[in-house]
């Protein structure tokens, strides 16, 4: 499947995003804030299918990551993950970098759903539209 990095530095919901993502069959690589997700990146010069990473974090928050990861490695999707409405909002100004942002707490098929969605290339305003209209059919 793909290769992932997770930048969060809560260590409960980056095991639990780790291991679902594991679970669903890819290839995980965790770091614990921006920062050293940064430095990873680096290290392994982009090859990355995706970074999905926490906004709020210490050393360097998960939009400085993704201008940062969006400059040198273009091709890396990025999805960030958010608890707070005012770091949501701060993340609409990044449309063009990233793919979404999904918001805390999410379910795994939630989390899982997402993550597929970025690695197809999905448009996020057609999955939304669809998931919408399932959900009032049910």
């Amino acid at each position: 499947m793909a290769r992932i990095l997770i930048a969060e530095d809560d260590d409960n919901v980056r095991r639990f995003v780790a291991q679902a993502l594991t679970i669903s069959g890819h290839d995980i690589v965790e770091a614990e804030d921006g920062g050293l997700a940064a430095e990873t990146m680096v290290e392994q010069e982009g090859r990355f299918d995706l970074l999905l990473s926490d906004i709020k974090m210490p050393v360097m928050d998960g939009i400085g990551l993704a201008l940062q990861v969006g400059a040198e490695f273009p091709d890396v999707k990025i999805v960030l993950m958010t608890g707070f409405a005012d770091q949501r909002e701060r993340a609409h100004g990044l449309d063009a970098l990233i793919y979404d942002v999904i918001t805390k707490p999410f379910s795994l098929d939630a989390l899982v759903a997402k993550v597929d969605d970025a690695l197809a290339n999905r448009p996020v305003e057609i999955v939304s539209l669809a998931r919408r209209h399932l959900n009032e059919a049910c």
